[in-house]
């Protein structure tokens, strides 16, 4: 018996929809195509879509989702187009609408910060309901970046009066004396990494300003020791780098009216032999304390060049035979 085909239409505003939903020169095609067993048809202001009916409706109950959020002024891009595809081929099509549809902050350029993934909206889900969250995962999924996307947000709607950002300096074991220059200089290149999300988010005459203001302040994880961060949002970054002993410091820092983020990569710990990682057993000390999010993002959540995934995927199977070698 073979398959009832159909045919169903989805129907355009503008030209500017069609480039948003089918892509410049309609790359998009190629993506539909591939995943599902399907025509694309454009004609004009109609896009008609056709092939069996089990492939046809995914398509059609996607096209229309990704519209609805483009007509309220969300900006498409490639990448979110292929992962809201894969989503439909999944059966998890209706998922769209929350990704599209959860606008964190729009940048000073005008960029719209998003979750891309699932994986990213539960994580930012977990930083508005908790007061202290551990992210851990690859590179690429996101953690930092949209840390700190949500503590521009809270400073923007007063929810908090400054941002504290820290990385421990593990390269320079922490004793950063006998570097050159001043102690600006001497920690810059440890931090660069969190300038430059802040300088995408605010730019840098905003960022400066706040920073001479007291606003926002960034530090190695040693010169967190000893305070009480009231009424900030603090953000651990590259936490697997931190020891047991610096983890718990950290932790305690946390006063009234605060949050805290710590992430990290716990398949990249550079501690030297013998040291343990703070993140890398915080979940096992902290996993039954119901206030304290613990998320975990994978390969699934990289939102770099795809290749990104693919290398991940690489090494963890490697790394999954080595182990069982010895």
């Amino acid at each position: 018996m073979s398959e009832k085909l159909s045919s169903r239409s989805v129907w355009l505003e503008s030209s500017e929809e069609s480039v948003q939903l089918l892509g410049k020169y309609d790359q998009h095609f190629n993506l539909v195509e591939e995943l599902f067993d399907v025509k694309i048809i454009p004609r004009g202001n109609e896009i008609i879509i056709e092939g069996p009916d089990q492939e046809v409706e995914p398509v059609r109950f996607l096209f229309e989702e990704l519209l609805q959020q483009i007509r309220k002024g969300s900006h498409l891009t490639t990448g979110e187009f292929e992962y809201a595809l894969k989503l439909a081929r999944n059966g998890e099509g209706e998922r769209i609408r929350e990704l599209l549809s959860d606008l964190v902050l729009v940048t000073y350029r005008g960029k719209q910060i998003r979750p891309k993934t699932v994986g990213q909206k539960e994580y930012l889900e977990a930083i508005r309901n908790h007061d202290l969250v551990l992210a851990i995962g690859p590179a690429g999924t996101g953690k930092t970046y949209l840390a700190l996307a949500m503590a521009v947000e809270a400073l923007r709607k007063k929810q908090v009066q400054r941002l504290i950002l820290t990385r421990p300096a593990v390269e320079a074991g922490e004793h950063l004396g006998f570097l050159p220059g001043d102690f600006q200089e001497k920690v810059d290149p440890y931090l660069r990494p969190i300038y430059d999300g802040l300088y995408d988010l605010l730019g840098a005459e905003v960022f400066q300003k706040y920073r001479e203001k007291g606003i926002i302040e960034v530090a190695p994880l040693a010169y967190m020791r000893g305070r009480t961060l009231d009424d900030s949002f603090v953000i651990l970054d590259e936490g697997q780098n931190a020891t047991s002993e610096q983890m718990k410091m950290f932790l305690t820092r946390l006063g009234f009216g605060s949050k805290a983020i710590v992430t990290g990569d716990i398949t990249q710990i550079d501690l030297p032999r013998g040291r343990y990682s703070g993140l890398a057993e915080a979940p096992r000390i902290l996993g039954k304390i119901k206030e304290i999010a613990i998320v975990y993002l994978s390969e699934k959540d990289v939102v770099r060049h795809p290749l990104v995934q693919k290398i991940i995927q690489a090494y963890e199977a490697y790394d999954a035979v080595r182990e069982n070698t010895r």
